[in-house]
């Protein structure tokens, strides 16, 4: 694995969208850069490949984008009581954690704040997809190992989804210093449909039950 390909602390606005008629569930992405299209064109990334993807499919779903670049657990906790009680959403996809551990936070705090969003989410009506990330050899091995699995243990506690790892794929391949922009941190736009391809799995059954 090159890096862990989380968001740093650049800012950036997020791309959340209008609200659609009532009757289309609506899918609430709360994440960091990595769903917010950092040093992408418009449109190129994961979240508007999956709205596409939808619409390909003629799933009735919507997509709102929350997220923002450099955003750790404790700001998307702090955000979604906001973002629950606007928009409603049936399902909500959380991809937060790297920043935590970009910047040293304990596991212990990533870990309550990823199972407080879990259980707000639920508890407002939403069904809810946890986004897992893994962390490059050079951040230690226990260390690593922890963090990767801490989102797993979320989502086994509160019943809800995981997708075990976004990167998959992207940053776990030969040559994967040629799927990252410059920083090598964030992906490039041809890396995006990766991307979905390891969330589309989750997603998809979850919508199609509603």
């Amino acid at each position: 694995m090159l890096v862990v390909a989380a968001a740093v602390a650049w800012p950036a606005t997020a791309s959340a969208q209008g609200l659609r008629p009532a009757a289309a569930p609506l899918v609430l992405i709360v994440g960091d850069s990595l769903s917010a299209e950092y040093g992408l064109p418009r449109g190129s990334g994961w979240v508007a490949l999956l709205q596409a993807r939808l619409a390909q499919q003629k799933i009735a779903a919507d997509v709102v984008n929350a997220s923002i670049s450099g955003d750790t657990t404790s700001g998307g906790r702090t955000r979604l009581p906001a973002l629950l009680k606007q928009h409603r959403p049936g399902l909500v996809v959380l991809e937060l954690g790297a920043n935590d551990a970009l910047r040293g936070l304990p596991l212990l705090m990533t870990y309550d704040n990823l199972d407080a969003m879990t259980k707000a989410a639920q508890a407002a009506g939403a069904k809810v997809v946890i986004v897992g990330m893994q962390l490059p050899p050079n951040y230690g091995r226990k260390y690593g190992e922890e963090f990767a699995a801490l989102f797993a243990t979320v989502a086994k506690a509160r019943d809800a989804a995981l997708v075990p790892f976004l990167l998959k794929g992207v940053a776990d391949v030969p040559q994967a210093e040629m799927l990252f922009q410059r920083d090598g941190i964030h992906p490039i736009a041809a890396a995006h449909p990766t991307i979905l391809g390891n969330v589309w799995p989750v997603l998809q059954p979850l919508l199609s039950k509603r």
